[in-house]
């Protein structure tokens, strides 16, 4: 008996030394076999710099959730969280890890923006509004992220934002006024002023952070965001002076205009 009882007893003891060595690896610095390995304390985590938002362009946030969990047409796709319209939160990746949302585009230095930022989904098909409930869900989730990794509160853009010529989301309907007055994301603060003579909008788009590879592009993406519209099928939409007047405003607040 004593001895059919002793094997029975050392397999969790196995199995528990054989989980702690799996932890330890995991931790495990990812080393060159072909250097030596003298460490150095002068390093920190990589964090991400920005918070990028996304409408899923689905029909419910259930169809979303899947999605993101497996594929859609283009391959597949993730993102760190999803939010639906009834407020409820869902965390699909790690934050640490670089999840596949915001693909091929650039913000202001930024080039490769999945490594550099994390992506919210929130559940909506892309014409209609977003419900406040959500809103206050993406509010308290930006107080909790931008805190933790220390995410300046004005590096949250779009999806169109970084990628003019291949997105539209979060649209038109997004509230980005509702979020600056939160705190999130750049807006233009106090009364709108003509710019000063010499005035370049597309450098002041530049610095706030636009691609200008495509410019008409740019201005479809600039008028979704600020000015809460879409310009449909015109193939060269054009600055107005209330777009010249919050450019001026913006260039200010990043510091490339007097």
């Amino acid at each position: 008996m004593d001895r059919l009882r002793r094997p029975r007893r050392a397999v969790p003891v196995l199995a528990a030394l054989a989980v702690a060595a799996l932890a330890g690896c995991g931790h495990a610095p990812v080393r060159s076999a072909l250097a030596e390995w003298a460490p150095s304390p002068n390093f920190d985590a990589r964090r991400p710099q920005l918070v990028v938002l996304h409408a899923t362009e689905e029909p419910s946030a259930a169809q979303a959730l899947r999605t993101l969990q497996t594929a859609n047409a283009g391959g597949r796709v993730s993102a760190h969280y999803l939010i639906g319209r009834d407020g409820r939160i869902w965390q699909l990746v790690d934050e640490r890890a670089r999840a596949w949302h915001a693909g091929a585009g650039r913000w202001g230095g930024l080039v490769e923006l999945n490594s550099a930022s994390l992506g919210i989904e929130l559940d909506n098909a892309g014409r209609a509004p977003y419900p406040p409930a959500q809103i206050a869900a993406l509010l308290r989730l930006l107080d909790d992220i931008t805190a933790r990794w220390n995410i300046p509160r004005t590096q949250v853009i779009g999806h169109a934002d970084l990628a003019p010529t291949r997105k539209t989301d979060p649209g038109a309907h997004f509230p980005w006024a509702r979020l600056a007055a939160a705190g999130y994301g750049l807006w233009p603060q106090g009364e709108l002023r003509d710019p000063p003579p010499g005035f370049d909008p597309w450098l002041a788009l530049a610095a706030i952070g636009y691609p200008l590879d495509d410019r008409a592009a740019t201005v479809r993406a600039f008028h979704r965001h600020y000015r809460g519209r879409e310009d449909g099928d015109d193939p060269q939409p054009t600055l107005d002076a209330e777009d010249r007047r919050i450019l001026a405003a913006l260039a200010r607040q990043r510091g490339a205009v007097p």
